[in-house]
């Protein structure tokens, strides 16, 4: 059994693809220090075998079940490299994104989770699975899957959108918050912090981890206070081994000098203004 099963097309955007990876190799090798099982993963495409990426990169996947038994796993679609309305029409008449398409909505409705950003979340649409539910694109492609899906919430202010078995994200990068969204969801908080410390991801207020409205806000308002108070702390801290061994003498003079230095700005005379004249005197040969 897998917890996460990642599709991937071809021409999918290489750091969107790179960082699901890494986020799961990092968690599955972290697992036993956060006391949890390591995730399982797999690494899916719908014919197997290598599959081309942007900028002539390609990855070895193997083939997508055609009718997985008791498959519980969460499908992750990373962001494709689709720019423009025309590009994402051609990819959605391809005979592979048809495929993955028909087996994503498979996937659905037999209760499985599905998740997708940038410009994947389009896939989610074509499979019928995001009809009545909110989701979030990448803001530049969010009037058109407005058109496209006018039963849908299209929310382009919110980086991680999760809506009931449906997980989307917004641009390419948005992938690094829709996977570590993921992970606490199966494997808890504590393996995820951690995964989030090794790679240096900042976790401490995430636009995908707040509700929207009055609660959002208050959740920011707290989150950043804590920031703030720990912030502070430090610096007094740093203030006060700066400032050990100086003499009670040494201090004043520091703190007479700096009075010193702003009380003479204060007293400076101001720059004249543009384009006035100063009397220039000069002494003559000989005086």
């Amino acid at each position: 059994m897998h917890d996460f099963t990642v599709l991937v097309l071809p021409g999918a955007f290489n750091s969107s693809v790179a960082v699901t990876m890494d986020i799961l190799g990092a968690a599955e090798a972290m697992a036993a220090r956060a006391g949890v099982a390591p995730p399982r993963w797999r690494l899916c495409s719908v014919h197997g075998g290598p599959v081309q990426l942007r900028a002539g990169m390609s990855l070895d996947t193997t083939r997508l079940p055609v009718r997985p038994r008791d498959d519980r796993s969460t499908w992750v679609v990373p962001g494709l490299g689709l720019n423009t309305p025309g590009e994402i029409r051609r990819c959605l008449e391809s005979d592979e994104a048809a495929k993955a398409i028909a087996a994503l909505a498979r996937h659905a409705k037999a209760g499985g989770q599905v998740a997708a950003s940038c410009s994947a979340v389009f896939l989610l649409n074509a499979a019928g699975l995001l009809q009545g539910r909110r989701a979030t694109v990448s803001w530049w492609y969010a009037p058109l899957l407005a058109r496209m899906a006018p039963g849908c919430t299209v929310d382009a202010d919110r980086m991680v959108c999760s809506d009931g078995p449906v997980v989307t994200a917004g641009a390419a990068f948005a992938q690094t918050d829709l996977m570590l969204h993921l992970l606490r969801e199966r494997c808890g908080s504590a393996l995820t912090d951690l995964v989030s410390r090794m790679l240096l991801i900042d976790v401490s207020v995430r636009p995908s981890h707040l509700e929207t409205g009055a609660e959002g806000r208050r959740v920011v308002c707290t989150q950043l206070s804590g920031r703030v108070d720990v912030m502070t702390g430090r610096i007094a801290t740093a203030l006060q081994r700066g400032l050990e061994g100086r003499r009670e003498r040494t201090l004043a003079r520091c703190g007479q000098g700096s009075d010193g230095v702003w009380q003479r700005n204060q007293r400076r005379e101001p720059m004249p203004a543009t384009g006035s004249r100063r009397e220039m005197v000069t002494p003559r040969q000989g005086a």
